[in-house]
């Protein structure tokens, strides 16, 4: 299950709130069978080791350990919810490659919060990303959302499509 939206739309918030995750993870955390795989985790791994490193210089490092602890467990055979942006088409389609080979598919939640909102979540956890990032990230969700409600989204098994009511009364995420 990967969770997706635009970056500040409250994906990590959501996992927070369903798994119990304090924000200071270093790794993956176990939820039964499943491991639930937050771009935090290795964003907190790489800082003992980067702290002086700016930003910029962080983020490759920081995204690349994330796509690959998801790739490792999907691998592994573990069941997975993972924060991921979805304004990267090539992850979703690996994702989806590395769960059908393991005889699994891709569900997506999409949080589809509009741009203003989603910018002022970046601001409120205090890590904001350049205007010039932000509008690319919006310029790739949106033509993803479109596909998804209208029933063409790549890959995915499944797509739900939560506003942030709809997803502030979500209880649990189960796997069958």
């Amino acid at each position: 299950m990967l969770v997706a939206g635009l970056p500040g739309a409250g994906k990590s918030t959501l996992l927070d709130r369903l798994y119990g995750l304090r924000g200071n993870e270093t790794q993956p955390v176990p939820a039964g069978d499943a491991r639930v795989i937050d771009s935090r985790q290795a964003r907190n791994w790489w800082g003992r080791y980067l702290g002086p490193l700016p930003q910029r210089a962080r983020v490759p490092l920081v995204h690349t350990t994330h796509v690959w602890r998801i790739a490792r467990a999907v691998v592994e055979g573990h069941d997975v919810v993972a924060h991921t942006r979805g304004t990267w088409p090539h992850l979703l389609h690996g994702f989806a490659w590395l769960a059908r080979r393991r005889g699994g598919d891709v569900h997506m939640i999409l949080l589809d919060v509009d741009p203003v909102t989603a910018r002022a979540g970046q601001f409120q956890r205090g890590r904001v990303l350049t205007e010039t990032t932000y509008r690319r990230h919006c310029r790739r969700w949106h033509p993803l959302i479109e596909r998804a409600r209208s029933g063409a989204y790549p890959r995915a098994a499944s797509v739900t499509v939560l506003d942030r009511s709809a997803a502030d009364l979500l209880k649990a995420i189960h796997f069958e």
